[in-house]
């Protein structure tokens, strides 16, 4: 395995990996998804408890096919998404730096820019897209898939469900 290989694989596995524990957090942490459904709801995303499983099972899902290297672009595309998301509605007010939890946005801004990275950099050799044959979507390729679906997801998604400053219960639909 070439260097550039095994970079793509310690990437991959740690920013997935901390996804689908951040996703499992959303589901299952102390407040489960009731709590984290109010949460979304007070920042406005509407219905609450839609974006909540919602959130959780995609950074799950896109955590575990980031980690294995599996529709890589994609993956790293659908964290994205979600780390734009979160920046808007939950940290953009914070400033930059994180001095304690909910605050700023630089941790969201380096997990989509290192899922941009991965994206071009390609799963390598140790990745489920290596063995069924789609490794070579990357480069400039995969990276405007991942931005670009990471930044039109996220557009969209903000333009119809959220509603700042108009929390509604964490049940409404």
């Amino acid at each position: 395995m070439t260097s550039p290989d095994t970079a793509a694989l310690v990437l991959r596995v740690v920013v997935g990996l901390t996804i689908v524990a951040h996703g499992y957090n959303h589901l299952f942490g102390p407040g489960g998804v009731q709590g984290t459904a109010g949460w979304f709801s007070s920042m406005g995303l509407q219905p609450g408890i839609v974006h909540a499983w919602t959130s959780g099972l995609l950074e799950l899902a896109a955590g575990f096919g980031l980690a294995f290297g599996f529709l890589t672009p994609f993956s790293a595309g659908a964290i994205i998404g979600t780390m734009v998301v979160a920046g808007i509605t939950a940290h953009r007010t914070n400033g930059f730096f994180i001095f304690k939890p909910g605050q700023g946005y630089e941790y969201v801004l380096m997990i989509a820019v290192v899922c941009a990275g991965i994206a071009i950099l390609g799963p390598g050799k140790a990745s489920l897209d290596n063995v069924i044959g789609i490794e070579d979507l990357n480069g400039w390729a995969g990276g405007l898939i991942a931005v670009l679906l990471g930044v039109l997801g996220s557009a969209g998604l903000l333009a119809t469900c959220w509603r700042p400053g108009k929390p509604a219960s964490s049940t409404s639909s």
